[in-house]
């Protein structure tokens, strides 16, 4: 947990990638049990993006951290860092971090994977704060990218309809007035880490004919109790956010939570009171992209010039662990 501080960091551009495929509420009442009008009425979710066989989290982290680039009018050689936070990564080592180093051509910088499930991005920022203040890096690459698709069983309607595949990035670096992290709230339980998981392809369970013939290798959720404790830890992380920056719900401008459902998205925005113009939703286009949907908000809200020099903005999410974060944000 973190109070708000006179020195801070701030996002100077940000970037985001889908894949072009997309598939409809219709195409799956064609390969599972559901319907489009059960699926929104559950989810939210409309459509969400597929990635194609030869792409990985590292093609996708790649062309998004060159967008964010592009924003932020820098060049692969201003960055010093690289976080890619990720629970789909290319290959269980290297990390996925080092493999966007090789697409970017960003020689010899540092570059590490963190994973924390749909709350990385968050987390990422956390990390990224203290290295940016103590001098240890001056900008830093904080990535966010997941192909949740290439873990999912399509013949279990309860994880197949909510998750598609993204990769989101942020520049970071010290912020030289008054926008940036007022103050950030995390947590973690891991004795609900059985809720969302992968059970196999680890030393718990390694890979073998039997455990891919036993569908092992696929996500494993819960649903039900998912959504009880993420409705119930967001809210927690928003308000504390708040509380250690010395703010109100009154004073937030935008909620940008974690789009896993809209349920929980609806839940969380009346947590706090705000209306439903203040509460970011695209679920509706992408479907739950874990890690990558809440700087995918960001960009969007920005990109449609929604946000304006001075507004307060929260960031919310939960993810497997079980882990829990929030940032307070002035733009």
């Amino acid at each position: 947990m973190k109070e708000n501080t006179k020195r801070r960091i701030k996002i100077r551009g940000t970037g985001f990638y889908v894949p072009d495929k997309i598939l409809t509420n219709f195409d799956l009442e064609k390969m599972v049990d559901t319907s489009d009008e059960w699926i929104i009425s559950r989810t939210g979710i409309k459509e969400r993006r597929i990635a194609s066989e030869d792409q990985a989290t590292s093609d996708l982290a790649v062309e998004a951290s060159r967008r964010a680039l592009e924003n932020a009018g820098l060049e692969v050689k201003d960055i010093d860092l690289i976080i890619v936070a990720t629970s789909t990564p290319d290959t269980i080592f290297p990390s996925t971090a080092c493999w966007v180093q090789k697409g970017l051509e960003a020689d010899h910088i540092p570059a590490f994977d963190i994973s924390v499930g749909c709350t990385g991005f968050l987390y990422g920022m956390i990390l990224a704060e203290g290295l940016i203040l103590n001098g240890t890096s001056k900008r830093i690459l904080q990535i966010g990218g997941e192909l949740l698709t290439k873990v999912t069983d399509w013949k279990d309607r309860n994880t197949c309809v909510p998750f598609g595949d993204a990769a989101a990035a942020a520049v970071l670096e010290e912020a030289d007035d008054e926008s940036g992290m007022l103050s950030y709230y995390w947590k973690a339980d891991g004795k609900l880490g059985n809720l969302l998981y992968q059970p196999a392809g680890g030393t718990r369970i390694p890979a073998t004919s039997q455990s891919v013939a036993q569908g092992l290798h696929y996500l494993k959720m819960k649903g039900n109790d998912v959504f009880k404790h993420a409705v119930k830890r967001m809210g927690e992380a928003a308000l504390e956010a708040l509380k250690l920056a010395g703010l109100n719900k009154e004073d937030v401008d935008y909620l940008i939570p974690h789009q896993a459902n809209v349920r929980i998205i609806e839940a969380t925005g009346r947590r706090l009171k705000l209306p439903p113009e203040k509460v970011y939703s695209n679920i509706h286009k992408y479907g739950n992209v874990s890690v990558a949907s809440i700087p995918i908000g960001l960009h969007e809200l920005w990109e449609e010039g929604q946000l304006k020099k001075g507004n307060i903005i929260v960031m919310d999410a939960f993810g497997a662990g079980f882990t829990w974060a929030a940032v307070a944000y002035r733009w």
